[in-house]
């Protein structure tokens, strides 16, 4: 999953929205002493849900389904579709405007500026230059993001062109996303409620 997918699946929770966003650049154990409690958990919840992702069966055979170029990034691309229809049907799953969400998000980053991350700071100057994430609506964007991804890979890829295998496989997300992310939503309820009962909170 990507940003606007683990925001979402925080549920309105600050520190759990703070941690999905963290989560890409805090790695290890240690690292999480940084950080307040909340936000620990918003972070280790980041890596529950990635597990999830990745082990679901939808999202094993939705790879099979890439052209063999692409298929060792079909992770990365799989993250930013999934984003994308999420985008596209945000009424379905959240209370608001995605273009209010959007705004809320950046409130909360700068009220808690100390803790984010440099390179998420710099990924949100993107993000405002694009209309993120309200704009993963568009194709193009999404697009777009896919191909700058791939720039800052350490090797050549083609993630410039998956343009050209979007229009056969843009069913396919549709299909899976739907399919996948209400699965992940209640495995996120049932794993909130083991942290609940574990931490006492």
């Amino acid at each position: 999953m990507n940003y606007l997918a683990h925001l979402c699946l925080a549920n309105g929770d600050s520190g759990l929205m703070l941690g999905g966003m963290f989560g890409d650049f805090v790695r290890g154990r240690w690292a999480l002493r940084a950080f307040p409690e909340q936000v620990r958990q918003g972070i280790v919840l980041h890596r529950f849900i990635d597990r999830q992702t990745d082990h679901s069966t939808v999202v094993k055979k939705l790879r099979t389904c890439f052209p063999r170029e692409f298929r060792r990034y079909s992770g990365i691309i799989i993250d930013l579709a999934f984003d994308h229809e999420l985008a596209m049907n945000w009424w379905r799953y959240m209370p608001g405007s995605l273009e209010r969400f959007d705004i809320e998000v950046r409130d909360l980053l700068r009220d808690n500026s100390e803790l984010v991350p440099e390179k998420l700071t710099g990924f949100m100057r993107y993000a405002d230059r694009h209309g993120l994430f309200a704009a993963y609506r568009e194709e193009d964007v999404t697009l777009y993001a896919l191909a700058g991804l791939g720039t800052r890979l350490s090797r050549p890829n083609p993630l410039h062109r998956v343009s050209e295998i979007w229009p056969d496989l843009a069913p396919e997300f549709k299909i899976a996303f739907r399919q996948v992310f209400p699965e992940i939503q209640s495995e996120v309820l049932e794993w909130r409620t083991r942290m609940s009962t574990t931490t006492g909170s």
